[in-house]
């Protein structure tokens, strides 16, 4: 069987990384090969470059800048593990991919997606995922569910994850019209799913287009 590169996107709190590890442990138990990588992320060069992006210590960068460090990353995890998993017929669950760029760099800080289109372009050619689930859920409700994970995780709070998630709520409200925008656009690999049910409906609906797409 060909290799499968299936991505999760979506604002903050949506549950994306429960849901890769559901969807991972399901298909794990079914005898299917599976990796789980994340962006910026998935490579010990990429893990770093995610400190300086994600962290509320890590730079005021520019919009540019961040895409610039985000595709240095992203081209490590994507010739460093995701294709080679893929050849190796494995199915990769990935937290976020190309379509986080376009939403938060392009919709969220405004630079233009004809430019963005362009830097993927160079950089990935006609790369792309087979399947992308967006999880949509309302901002204030996203935050405020990431809000609550931190506090029950207090010990950790000055390493939290949280650079974006402290921007304004204009900035994230943003970030959802662009999500369901890629959605639009692109139907035969972009799935919207409604991130306000509980984690199991979620789980179900996901599985379900995955099987098909499997079967």
């Amino acid at each position: 069987m060909a290799g499968l590169l299936i991505t999760f996107e979506g604002g903050e709190g949506g549950g994306k990384t429960t849901q890769i590890n559901r969807l991972a442990a399901s298909l794990n138990a079914r005898g299917h090969k599976v990796i789980t990588t994340r962006e910026p992320g998935g490579t010990p060069e990429g893990d770093k470059i995610r400190e300086l992006l994600v962290r509320r210590e890590g730079g005021d960068w520019t919009a540019e800048a961040e895409v610039m460090l985000i595709y240095a990353a992203r081209v490590m995890n994507v010739e460093r593990v995701i294709k080679p998993a893929l050849a190796k017929g494995k199915i990769v669950l990935c937290d976020r991919f190309v379509d986080s760029t376009t939403a938060y760099q392009g919709y969220g800080h405004g630079l233009d997606l004809q430019w963005l289109r362009k830097v993927q372009d160079l950089v990935l050619g006609n790369f792309s995922p087979d399947l992308t689930f967006i999880l949509d859920l309302d901002p204030e409700m996203g935050i405020g569910r990431t809000r609550r994970r931190e506090a029950a995780d207090a010990l950790h709070v000055h390493q939290a994850e949280d650079r974006y998630e402290n921007l304004d709520l204009s900035f994230h409200q943003k970030l959802r019209t662009g999500y369901q925008a890629i959605a639009q656009a692109e139907p035969g690999r972009c799935i919207l799913i409604d991130a306000s049910q509980d984690a199991g409906a979620v789980e179900k609906a996901i599985i379900k287009y995955v099987d098909d797409r499997l079967a």
